[in-house]
C-alpha cells in the first residue's frame, strides 16, 4: 500500500498459521521461521538460496528435535544436484535423524541414515 502496510502475513509454517500476522524470530541469528513451501519456491528461483533455513526442523513441525521430513527432504535435494549444504550442517542433520530413530527402537533404520555420512 502506499503507507507501506503489509497486505498479507508472513508465510508461516502450518503449526503458526492460526497465530495471526506474527513473524517468529530465529534465535539463531535473527532470521524469520517461514514455512518450508516457501523455502522451496526461493530455492527454485535462485540455485543458491541457504539450505539451512529449508532444512530447519522448524519450518515444518513445532518439535525442533523431529529431523524426519528435514533428512528425507535433503535426500531428494541431493538427487536434484543441490550440493551447497556446509559438511557440518549434513552431519548434524544425519546423526540427528539417526539419533530420533535409534530413540525409537528403529536402530537398522539409524544405521541406514548414517550410511549417508559423507565422512567416514
Amino acid at each position: 500500500t502506499s503507507e507501506c502496510e503489509k497486505y498479507a502475513c508472513c508465510p508461516l509454517p502450518p503449526y503458526l498459521e492460526d497465530s495471526g500476522c506474527v513473524i517468529e524470530e530465529d534465535d539463531n541469528g535473527g532470521r524469520p521461521l517461514r514455512d518450508v513451501c516457501f523455502h522451496l519456491l526461493k530455492l527454485y528461483s535462485d540455485r543458491s538460496y541457504e539450505l539451512d533455513q529449508l532444512l530447519d526442523p522448524r519450518s515444518v513441525t513445532s518439535d525442533p528435535l523431529d529431523f524426519r521430513l528435514s533428512w528425507h527432504l535433503w535426500e531428494v535435494l541431493r538427487a536434484l544436484n543441490y550440493s551447497h549444504l556446509s559438511q557440518q550442517s549434513w552431519g548434524v542433520l544425519n546423526t540427528s535423524y539417526a539419533a530420533q530413530l535409534e530413540s525409537e527402537g528403529l536402530w537398522e533404520w539409524a544405521v541406514f541414515v548414517m550410511l549417508h555420512e559423507p565422512d567416514t
